[in-house]
């Protein structure tokens, strides 16, 4: 891999993890269309499982009450492990680049939902197969593209989750899904010592952010910080289409 790809694979990890440990969330959003922009999807994924896991660790760990969040849905994280490991091997053996037209569309899904408010009383109507929906297509969707946050945040929403628990879920969830793809992937035989040693060079990207992220936290105005990120998705989500339609 040549050192252009790495430096912008650093800078990408370090931007999306100082938001993720100032806002709680984004980190996966933010760093896979902007990677993606630059290779195929499984390869993306790929470099990113070890830095996701990082950044999960460390905002789980800044919200505190660890084993009671995991207590608490441990159900909804096991479904989605399963979804999430299906969801890799379709990817480990299709690899199509119409993976990032469907990354795209969630990250359009998200900015829209959080435009026009779209209600999901399905969800508080019908929580237990919610729930299993969550779980199994979410887990599907995080395996193909890295990215839940919509559906995620319209299933806490209606179900009255606190800010604290809508962040706790997202990170135990992503955790322990990119567990499973880990395994996936070493099962495969796609996981490669350079891999490894490019994810643990973006790791390093990660902390570092992380711990700037979670430093100034409080100093930071984050309505007008989502709202700036919010335009810069709807642009990466257009250029990837833009690319995928091109090719």
């Amino acid at each position: 891999m040549d050192n252009f790809f790495i430096i912008a694979l650093c800078l990408t990890l370090f931007f999306a993890s100082t938001v993720h440990g100032a806002i709680g969330f984004g980190f996966g959003m933010i760093s896979t269309p902007i990677i993606a922009l630059f290779t195929d999807m499984q390869t993306t994924i790929l470099y990113m499982l070890i830095p996701t896991m990082g950044a999960n660790i460390l905002s789980i760990l800044s919200e505190g009450k660890f084993l009671e969040a995991l207590r608490k849905f441990w159900f909804i994280i096991i479904l989605m492990v399963l979804g999430s490991a299906l969801g890799t091997v379709l990817l480990l053996y299709t690899n199509s680049d119409l993976f990032k037209l469907l990354l795209a569309a969630i990250i359009f899904l998200y900015l829209l939902q959080s435009v026009v408010k779209i209600e999901a009383t399905f969800v508080s109507k019908y929580p237990r197969s919610s729930t299993y929906g969550l779980g199994v297509f979410g887990g599907m969707l995080s395996g193909l593209t890295n990215i839940v946050a919509p559906l995620m945040i319209m299933y806490t929403l209606e179900m009255k989750y606190t800010r604290k628990d809508t962040v706790q879920l997202s990170n135990l969830c992503f955790l322990f899904t990119k567990i499973g793809q880990i395994t996936v992937f070493l099962l495969h035989g796609s996981f490669t010592v350079e891999d490894f040693n490019i994810s643990m060079v973006g790791l390093a990207a990660t902390f570092i952010g992380m711990f700037l992220g979670i430093k100034v936290k409080k100093l930071i105005d984050s309505k007008l910080y989502v709202k700036i990120l919010k335009v810069l998705l709807f642009i990466i989500a257009f250029i990837l289409v833009v690319q995928t339609i091109s090719f």
